[in-house]
């Protein structure tokens, strides 16, 4: 499939994924037209043209003229980009690293990219991962795993390495009673080891660690953070995923250089 027509493709998803950013955590229809936060104006379908729109009006809305944030256009160009990168690389779904050449394995591999950027944005902005999320994820994991031949045995051992890997993050859940970690980091845990198996969600997880605490550190000796202070930790749990979906084979290498597994 032409990197082109899946970039363009993406963008336009990447302008509903900003729909379902903007409105699941106020619980709002996903179904309404699209309107300025603002004024509440009605936009046209010539104020909704992923990317082009946003750099014709000049980041500004039509009718009232307030400044729009640079989310939109951004997560269209994220978006874009990453359907193009998943397009090039194997699926990591499977034992047996079957090239993406399957329309509906990729149809399915765009639905898990997509619900990953929901997350991480919706995390990041309110610190809640939405329930509908965590199920579309769920059910684009295990649609790719059905259309590789997953067997109903392996299907099973698959939801046993999701359960073993959100163990970690129940354990902080309940050690912290809630506070050092939500539970909707526990189920995307779970989806984690789904999608990646044990040793891929394992590694993804301990990524996000990593990540989490660099991050934290630069906040605290910025001053944007105080020790108290909650960070959303699904951002770099879905980083940690992207980390392992892009550079599984020479992570894998390495690790097995270090350690010898």
């Amino acid at each position: 499939m032409s990197s082109i027509f899946l970039f363009i493709f993406g963008t336009a998803i990447g302008s509903f994924l900003n729909v379902l950013i903007d409105r699941l955590p106020r619980e709002e229809s996903i179904n309404g037209r699209s309107h300025c936060e603002y004024c509440k104006k009605t936009l046209s379908p010539l104020d909704l043209v992923p990317v082009l729109s946003f750099l014709f009006l000049k980041g500004k809305c039509r009718y009232c003229g307030r400044k729009l944030s640079w989310q939109y256009p951004g997560i269209e160009i994220l978006t874009g980009l990453l359907f193009v990168s998943i397009s090039n690389i194997q699926s990591p779904i499977s034992n047996f690293q079957l090239p993406i050449l399957n329309i509906q394995l990729l149809i399915s591999n765009l639905g898990i990219i997509s619900c990953l950027i929901v997350i991480f944005f919706i995390d990041l902005k309110e610190q809640i991962i939405p329930d509908e999320m965590q199920i579309a994820l769920f059910i684009n994991i295990l649609l790719s795993k059905i259309v590789v031949g997953t067997s109903v045995t392996v299907l099973g051992f698959a939801i046993v390495e999701g359960l073993i890997v959100l163990l970690p993050i129940l354990l902080l859940y309940l050690l912290t009673k809630g506070r050092g970690m939500g539970f909707g980091d526990v189920k995307l845990a779970f989806n984690m080891g789904f999608f990646l198996g044990l040793k891929g969600g394992l590694v993804a997880i301990y990524a996000g660690f990593i990540l989490g605490a660099i991050s934290g550190i630069i906040l605290l000796l910025m001053k944007k953070k105080k020790m108290k202070s909650k960070i959303a930790f699904g951002p770099f749990l879905v980083i940690g995923m992207f980390i392992i979906l892009f550079f599984e084979k020479p992570i894998f290498s390495l690790i097995q250089r270090i350690y010898g597994i």
